[in-house]
C-alpha cells in the first residue's frame, strides 16, 4: 500500500487557532491511505497539546518536535519520518477542499509536480496584493505556463504541489538549506526539469493573517527573495555570450546591480528616467533603454519595472524583438 499512499508533511508552530480545522479538513479527504506528520516548531501556545488529541484519535497522524529550530528543520525532521510514495505539504493554517488528496494522487506520475488553484481567505479584508497573487497564480494553472515567470514571485503554491518520492529525491527535497525555502525548492523543479501539471479547480485555501511567517519572519524578506533569483538565474539561464542588461533604477535595481558586482558578472544598466540617465551608481553608469535595446544585437534583461502600465508596453516590446530575452525580477 506504499506506493499508494500520500505523506503530508505540515509544520506547525502556534497554531492554535486554526490547527483543529486544517487538521478536520485532512480528515475528511475523499482519499483516505495518507499519513499526517506534523512537527511542532517550538509552539507556546495550545499547539501539542490540540495536535496530541489528534493522535490518540487517528492513528495516520503522527507528531514529532522539531530538534532545530524554523521551518525548514521541521519539514526535513517530518520528512524523515514519512514511508508514502508520495510527497506533499501543508500549513497548519489552511484548509484542504475535500477531493484535493484525491485529484492529485490522480495526476501524480514521475518526474513530475502536480499543483492546482488557491482561495485566499482572511478574518479581515483581503489586501489588494494577495487577490493579485491569487490570480496570478491561478492563470498559471489555465495556461500550463508556471515557469514563464518563475523569476518574478513563487509559482507554484508551497502547500499545494504533490511528487512521488523518487522525483523528490532527484531534486534534493527539503535537504537544502535555503531561505525562503519554498522558492528554492520551485527553483529545484525549475532547474530539473519537472514538469507541472496544473489541476484546474481550488485545491488549497490559503489563510491570511497578521501571525503568518510570511509577514513577519526575517527569512522572506524581499532582499532574500532577490538573492535567491539571481543565484538561479545565474546557474540556469544567464549566458556570458550575450549582454546582460538590468532594467529599473529603484531598490530592488540597485540590490540586484550590487548582486552583479560582487560576482563579478559584467552588465548594463538602463532606466527612461531622464534624471537618472548619465549618472553612475556603484561606478556604473546609467543609460538610456532605448538606445541600449536598439543597438545590442542580443541582450538578456533583466526587468525590475514595478508599474503596470509600463511592464504592458514592455511586454508588447520584447514580443517584436525576438534578440531581446526578458525575464521578470519584478
Amino acid at each position: 500500500m506504499l506506493e499508494k499512499k500520500i505523506a503530508i508533511i505540515m509544520p506547525a508552530r502556534n497554531a492554535a487557532p486554526f490547527i483543529e480545522e486544517c487538521i478536520n479538513s485532512i480528515i475528511a479527504q475523499s482519499f483516505k491511505n495518507w499519513e499526517l506528520v506534523v512537527v511542532n516548531d517550538h509552539s507556546i501556545d495550545n499547539t501539542l497539546n490540540l495536535l496530541n488529541n489528534f493522535v490518540a484519535k487517528d492513528s495516520r497522524i503522527k507528531v514529532f518536535n522539531n530538534s532545530g529550530n524554523g521551518i525548514i528543520d521541521a519539514l526535513k525532521m517530518g520528512y524523515s519520518n514519512t514511508i508514502a510514495h508520495f510527497i506533499t505539504r501543508m500549513d497548519a493554517d489552511d484548509i484542504m477542499p475535500p477531493n484535493k488528496l484525491e485529484l492529485m494522487f490522480g495526476q501524480c506520475v514521475p518526474n513530475a509536480v502536480i499543483t492546482g488553484k488557491v482561495k485566499y481567505i482572511s478574518e479581515t479584508e483581503l489586501g489588494e496584493g494577495y487577490t493579485y497573487y491569487e490570480n496570478w497564480l491561478n492563470g498559471f494553472v489555465e495556461t500550463n505556463s508556471h515557469y514563464t515567470e518563475i523569476y518574478k514571485e513563487c509559482v507554484i503554491p508551497s502547500p499545494c504541489w504533490m511528487m512521488d518520492r523518487p522525483t523528490f529525491e532527484k531534486i534534493d527535497g527539503f535537504y537544502s538549506e535555503t531561505y525562503p525555502e519554498d522558492y528554492d525548492l520551485v527553483f529545484r523543479m525549475y532547474r530539473h526539469k519537472i514538469k507541472v501539471r496544473g489541476i484546474d479547480e481550488v485545491l488549497h485555501i490559503w489563510r491570511d493573517h497578521s501571525a503568518r511567517a510570511s509577514r513577519n519572519d526575517k527569512n522572506y524578506s524581499d532582499n532574500n527573495f532577490l538573492e535567491l533569483k539571481t543565484k538561479y538565474f545565474l546557474d540556469i539561464d544567464y549566458r556570458s555570450t550575450k549582454q546582460l542588461v538590468v532594467w529599473g533604477v529603484g531598490k530592488k535595481g540597485k540590490i540586484l546591480a550590487r548582486l552583479l558586482i560582487e560576482k563579478q558578472v559584467d552588465f548594463k544598466w538602463v532606466t527612461d528616467n531622464l534624471t537618472r540617465i548619465g549618472k553612475d551608481v556603484y561606478g556604473i553608469r546609467i543609460e538610456n533603454q532605448t538606445a541600449i535595446l536598439e543597438t545590442e544585437a542580443q541582450c538578456q534583461l533583466i526587468i525590475l519595472v514595478a508599474n503596470k502600465d509600463e511592464q504592458a508596453i514592455i511586454k508588447q516590446d520584447l514580443i517584436t524583438r525576438p534578440n531581446l530575452q526578458g525575464f521578470w525580477f519584478c
